[in-house]
């Protein structure tokens, strides 16, 4: 539980749940704050097998910061922010007073807060990137005078929930209400589950009301693909949307769901989900420099006693064996230290690299969806806004229909065997070049016309 006391901006919006939010940081200032990198090993010739092993272990703690993360910490704060844009908090006392005479449903008050979607191959970091945009925010901002008069209230800024793996709706409601127990330190949920009346829309309205009373501001639902396989065995995924759906409108709670693109599936099922889940669709990286400063971030740390140079081949054979995926990339290069040591080689090679993809069964999806490469995104742009147009790339972007067709994945080194050359006789070549029938015609060869 992390609480700080309300300071407010005085920004004259008279709304405090809005001047009470802490500043949206910029571009530089978040990549400072959510990288994590330990400092390199040093005199590796000089460490015991122990400490080279205890120092493998520190590997997956390093977290390189990349371009998406800083669109998807933006994409929070506008989400959280717009929640409290809708309500002022007399507003949100009278919608206490609505849901408990309303049993639960209303309408009227206030705008419909918004919600989003960030999907993706497995391993592209996106729980860990969620996880730490939510720590650069307060959870809990306690109020207590505004403008000289009393204002007691305690502001819930977001809490994260995982999707229950049965799509079940209470189960989501009790998982929501331990999440802000945790954050608020009451005892909600056990007053739930002793309650007599434990019915679906009971359940549904207590939340609501806990939400609007708590004041939360967005509601991360994390591992959203849980759904997938429920919704293919029973009809209980849109029980579980809609009651979400209900807790957005009735709340004005914003709603962002987390998961893999198999997820994608059930949001292109209906109109309002596909509008209810829009953002971000993840890819891995493609061979290119984006992936290669990735790597490049990671390569210091090897305990080996010899450093192995980051050559062309080596880059190439992380590449193909990891489909460009973070989280394997970094287990590859962990892997293959220890089966180095394990067998006495100084440093890490092709053949290290081999044993450790073969003893880990990696085996990146040959299929990947649809959805944007790690290494097309823009890195945010630093500084004044003032001065920046459109390049001519970016227009054509615009201009340019989205390709809905599913991507293969991609190799550094390419596959099959390499395209024989061909005689500019050659028939193939001819009909591809469109000189096929002169072709035929010089070689004296009989051209056979159908008539239609």
């Amino acid at each position: 539980m992390q609480t700080v006391e309300a300071v407010y901006d005085n920004s004259g919006s008279q709304n405090p749940l809005i001047e009470a939010l802490p500043e949206c940081l910029g571009s530089e200032q978040f990549e400072k704050q959510i990288r994590c990198c330990p400092p390199p090993p040093q005199a590796c010739q000089d460490m015991s097998m122990a400490e080279r092993r205890q120092g493998l272990a520190l590997l997956p703690t390093v977290f390189v910061p990349l371009d998406y993360m800083y669109y998807v910490y933006d994409s929070l704060y506008r989400m959280l922010t717009s929640s409290y844009h809708t309500l002022t908090s007399r507003e949100r006392v009278t919608k206490i007073n609505a849901l408990f005479l309303s049993g639960g449903s209303m309408a009227g008050y206030g705008a419909q807060a918004q919600s989003g979607a960030l999907l993706g191959t497995p391993g592209l970091g996106k729980t860990s990137t969620l996880r730490r945009c939510l720590s650069l925010l307060p959870q809990v901002i306690s109020h207590e005078k505004y403008l000289g008069k009393a204002f007691y209230c305690k502001q819930v800024l977001w809490l994260h929930v995982e999707c229950p793996s049965d799509a079940s709706q209470k189960t989501m409601a009790y998982n929501i209400v331990r999440a802000l127990d945790m954050a608020v330190g009451s005892n909600h949920l056990d007053y739930l589950l002793r309650a007599r009346s434990g019915s679906v829309s009971s359940v549904s309205t207590y939340i609501k009301t806990l939400c609007v009373t708590y004041n939360v501001g967005l509601l991360v639902v994390d591992e959203i693909q849980n759904v997938v396989a429920t919704a293919q065995r029973t009809n209980r995924i849109k029980p579980l949307i809609r009651f979400l759906t209900e807790l957005t409108n009735d709340t004005c709670t914003a709603v962002y769901f987390t998961g893999t693109i198999l997820a994608e599936t059930v949001f292109q099922s209906e109109e309002y989900l596909r509008r209810r889940t829009r953002g971000p669709r993840l890819l891995p990286f493609k061979p290119d420099g984006a992936y290669r400063a990735f790597l490049q971030a990671l390569w210091p740390y090897q305990y080996t006693p010899e450093q192995a140079v980051l050559t062309d081949r080596l880059a190439n054979q992380i590449y193909d064996y990891s489909g460009g995926i973070p989280a394997y990339i970094s287990k590859l290069l962990e892997e293959a230290q220890a089966q180095a040591l394990m067998r006495g080689i100084s440093r890490i090679d092709r053949k290290m690299i081999a044993a450790a993809a073969d003893y880990l069964a990696i085996q990146p999806p040959k299929e990947l969806g649809t959805g944007t490469f790690l290494s097309d995104f823009q890195a945010p742009a630093a500084g004044s806004m003032e001065h920046l147009t459109d390049t001519p790339t970016q227009q054509e972007a615009e201009d340019t229909p989205e390709d809905t067709s599913p991507v293969k994945r991609l190799y550094a080194v390419p596959r099959g065997r390499k395209a024989a050359e061909r005689d500019e006789r050659d028939l193939l070549v001819a009909f591809k070049a469109g000189t096929l029938r002169e072709l035929l015609l010089s070689q004296g060869m009989v051209e056979e016309v159908v008539l239609c």
